[in-house]
């Protein structure tokens, strides 16, 4: 197959050969790469450069949360699924939460902190396919955070809206029934009150202290003794559950990856409590039609029904499978996506969508991809879910907590209710695509809902349009409204969330099938995520990395 290069983007093409990283924050990314020049692996650079992406991208990326992986090991050909997300306390309820006055789950406040994986994610993943020790792949995070960096121009207009929430300010309104009191410890991400602006140097010497002690200790550092007990006394001051036990409790998940066969290429994804179903079930129903021979605005149609339709059946049963049985079986056989295939129509869009098997009567991210000298290759994602998640931060540690619980019903019924020990829906997903058990191509697209979305819109461009990663990840997207409402339903019509640069004539001929459509422009394309891709030529073994446009990193490879 030969790959496209032609030149249509406003950037071009990395190419390399011997090992390439490609990330959000070009720091990040060179120190990913230094590791992979010292002889170490894919594993060994994707940690070093999520540890670094901590540091420089705080706003969307931290220690205190979750993280998923996809390995590729060349030697086998076998892809492997890394699980680091956290699980709600032992005493979490949802009818302690309903006392308080909540009819859903609060947002920011220490009811939504499940336990943090991503330290033991990153001690696992170096364990299994590392050369390298956790001290040596947090160096460049520790120096950085010592000495200081200077902060780009977008993390900066980020972090700006952050500072409210990081001090719980009277003037905050989050939306929740109590803010909790306010918050000194948010000062240590903040300089003299304030966010740093852009080209200031930042320096975090307490992150770096927290940095030195996982480098020191591994990941017990974190999950038992006195980092664990300062981080449950922060989270139970702000109402929420945890204790050192369910620290103590913590283990990331090996499993098996969930597949689609998608033209002449495999795409893999993390299971549930992974959203990454919705992808596996939009490929299989769009691997119904011929995408290339139809016009730009019928293939784009198509492709926003069969993720509304993928959202409707992930919405209404993504969970912790190890809480409840998920109908995976029956949502993948050939009989059901047939069916659902066939419900989409070529003149107007769906009124309503809703799960085809029913239950019973009863926004910030960072994602990496590392391919190195031997052809292993990780897809790595990692976040505190919306910015600086709860705006908790850790006293002393430098740590800010995500709100991943956030994510939970408070329905008894649902799949996904607050549990004890449950993992909650989670919305970060790696992508990883591979062609007769070879590396097709490494990649992700961060941004909430977005994520999956993106990766149908990347294998799309990559797969049936013959785009260069380049191109791919420049071409304009859209965003289905994927609401969290009540059975995985969706607005009459389904909402369309639609960035500039499509031609006027394909969004009025949508609109006339009944797509309610949301122009964004400016600041507000940041809902359209922002990816990285590394594809491996099929002949040569080059690496051709792309690096999404609306972020300020590269990629970079040697």
């Amino acid at each position: 197959m030969e790959v496209d290069l032609t030149f249509r983007s406003r950037r071009s093409n990395v190419l390399a050969r011997h090992g390439m990283v490609a990330t959000s924050q070009p720091l990040a990314a060179l120190a990913g790469l230094d590791i992979l020049r010292a002889g170490g692996t894919a594993a060994d650079a994707a940690v070093a450069t999520a540890a670094m992406l901590c540091v420089v991208e705080p706003t969307s990326t931290g220690i205190g949360g979750d993280a998923f992986a996809l390995y590729y090991e060349a030697r086998t050909g076998r892809v492997y699924a890394l699980n680091g997300s956290g699980r709600a306390a032992a005493h979490a309820s949802i009818d302690a939460l309903r006392a308080e006055g909540y009819t859903r789950m609060p947002t920011f406040t220490g009811h939504t902190v499940t336990v943090p994986g991503a330290v033991a994610a990153w001690q696992d993943l170096l364990q299994r396919f590392g050369r390298m020790s956790l001290a040596d792949v947090l160096t460049p995070a520790i120096r950085t955070a010592e000495e200081g960096y200077p902060v780009s121009e977008w993390i900066a207009l980020g972090w700006a809206t952050q500072v409210p929430k990081l001090l719980r300010t009277a003037a905050w309104k989050s939306g929740d029934v109590s803010n909790g009191p306010p918050q000194p410890s948010g000062h240590e991400l903040l300089l003299d009150g304030r966010a740093p602006r852009p080209g200031e140097i930042v320096r975090l010497s307490t992150l770096a202290v927290t940095l030195r002690g996982i480098a020191a200790e591994g990941a017990k550092y974190i999950y038992h003794g006195e980092f664990a007990r300062r981080l449950c006394e922060h989270v139970q001051r702000y109402g929420g559950w945890l204790t050192p036990e369910d620290l103590a409790a913590h283990t990331s998940t090996w499993e098996e990856p969930l597949t689609v066969q998608y033209r002449d290429i495999t795409l893999h994804e993390c299971p549930p409590n992974g959203q990454g179903l919705v992808a596996i079930l939009a490929l299989h129903i769009l691997a119904g039609f011929d995408l290339p021979a139809l016009s730009e605005a019928d293939r784009v149609h198509v492709m926003i029904e069969a993720l509304r339709l993928a959202f409707a059946d992930a919405q209404t049963w993504v969970a912790d499978p190890a809480h409840r049985a998920l109908p995976l079986a029956t949502l993948l056989s050939p009989e059901y996506i047939t069916r659902r295939r066939a419900a989409i129509r070529f003149d107007r869009a769906l009124p309503h969508v809703r799960s085809g098997v029913p239950l019973a009567a009863n926004q910030d991210t960072v994602y990496l991809s590392v391919v190195d000298a031997e052809g292993n290759a990780c897809s790595f994602i990692q976040s505190l879910y919306m910015g600086m998640g709860t705006g908790l931060v850790v006293p002393g540690t430098g740590v800010a907590l995500h709100n991943r619980g956030a994510l939970f019903s408070l329905d008894p019924h649902h799949p996904n209710a607050l549990a004890p020990r449950k993992r909650p829906y989670h919305t970060i997903i790696p992508a990883l695509t591979t062609r007769n058990g070879t590396l097709h191509a490494c990649f992700g697209v961060m941004g909430g809902h977005m994520q999956p979305q993106g990766h149908v819109q990347m294998v799309v461009n990559l797969v049936d349009l013959s785009m260069s990663p380049q191109q791919a990840l420049d071409m304009p997207r859209w965003m289905v409204a994927a609401h969290q409402g009540p059975v995985g339903a969706q607005e009459p019509g389904g909402l369309v969330y639609i960035e500039e640069g499509w031609p006027f004539s394909l969004l009025a001929d949508l609109a006339r099938r009944g797509h309610h459509l949301a122009p964004m422009t400016g600041r507000g394309r940041a809902i359209f995520g922002g990816g990285q891709i590394i594809l491996r030529h099929p002949e040569t073994g080059v690496l051709i990395g792309g690096s999404d446009p609306r972020k300020d990193g590269c990629a970079i490879g040697w």
